[in-house]
């Protein structure tokens, strides 16, 4: 099966970082798709089936706890792990990220090497 992770964020230096930590997994035969907000996140999502996205919450057209609700509690897409990227770190927005249905709540600035590690956990790579 093929593995796909996608970067959404409306920074694209943040998707390059997080695209450049991960760059290894290519070697795994990973394949990254980017999305720039959340309705482009929402149709690949749909279209690709990524089994890991990573998701920032603060972003243009629909923000990223919207497309988790849309993924995990709306359409119910089997098999798509959701790690919510943000800059807020207050227990209100975890407790949020965890309602919509987010995997993982993690906050920027984020370490490369939980990044690395969570993607290969999820993706069940050496």
């Amino acid at each position: 099966m093929e593995k796909k992770i996608l970067i959404v964020d409306d920074e694209p230096h943040i998707r390059m970082l997080i695209e450049q930590t991960l760059e290894e997994l290519e070697d795994e035969g990973v394949e990254f798709l980017a999305a720039e907000n959340g309705e482009v996140a929402l149709s690949m999502i749909q279209e690709e089936n990524p089994q890991l996205v990573f998701l920032d919450v603060m972003m243009p057209k629909m923000n990223g706890m919207e497309v988790c609700r849309k993924v995990k509690k709306e359409l119910q897409i089997p098999g798509v792990y959701i790690v919510l990227l943000t800059a807020k770190g207050q227990e209100v927005d975890k407790l949020k990220g965890q309602e919509v249905g987010a995997d993982v709540y993690m906050t920027k600035p984020f370490d490369p090497e939980i990044i690395l590690s969570k993607a290969k956990e999820v993706l069940d790579l050496p």
